[in-house]
């Protein structure tokens, strides 16, 4: 008897460590967005430090009392349910966005080099504007030589319709396609943080200024 009133219990404890409660990650979307947009736009902020390197390049000494506390706080939060096949950090919905699949950065690779070869120069002369739903506008066509218009005209066609391919394929890719207009709204504040001084961008009401 006692046996058998052991398996409700056993089940409710395994339902309540499969809960999903799945929120967007705004804080970890708004990191992928920033490394995206500065590849693409060519200027990476350089590597922050490792946190073991003291200052010249020396690794920093532990301690042995210090390692062993480590090992003791390591060994304590091991997943136990991840032993049986039960992600709880998964279940939870731990926040975590990824931008490393193969198809996100052949993405990145062609914006980066459409940007750098096409767009650049534009941005400079005012002629392109970043748009305020994470598009590329033309903001004022006279500034592109009539040569170059067919081209240019062509090169931000193909950006914004990468661009809207990578918003999609990084939701798909963290496994929440319904996530794709929330990392729209990430991206589209962090190509205007992004824009250097002289572009011009669009604000929320639609109206162009010089950053």
């Amino acid at each position: 008897m006692r046996r058998w009133m052991g398996v409700p219990l056993a089940a409710v404890a395994l339902t309540a460590c499969v809960t999903i409660n799945v929120y967007f990650p705004a804080a970890e979307a708004k990191e992928a967005a920033r490394e995206f947009v500065e590849k693409v736009i060519g200027d990476e902020a350089e590597a922050a430090p490792k946190p073991q390197d003291k200052p010249g390049g020396q690794s920093a000494y532990v301690p042995a009392t210090q390692r062993s506390l480590a090992s003791r706080i390591d060994l304590a939060s091991i997943d136990v349910w991840s032993l049986v096949g039960i992600g709880t950090a998964h279940a939870q919905g731990q926040p975590d966005i990824t931008i490393k699949t193969p198809a996100i950065q052949a993405i990145q690779t062609r914006m980066a080099q459409r940007f750098d070869s096409q767009l650049k120069a534009q941005f400079e002369s005012g002629a392109l504007g970043i748009a305020n739903d994470g598009t590329i506008d033309v903001r004022d066509a006279s500034r592109i030589p009539l040569p170059q218009r067919v081209a240019v005209n062509q090169a931000v066609a193909d950006q914004n319709r990468d661009a809207r391919a990578v918003y999609r394929e990084i939701a798909v890719a963290n496994d929440h396609p319904e996530w794709e207009q929330q990392i729209r709204a990430v991206f589209a504040r962090q190509w205007v943080d992004s824009a250097r001084p002289g572009w011009w961008v669009q604000d929320a009401s639609g109206g162009w200024r010089q950053k």
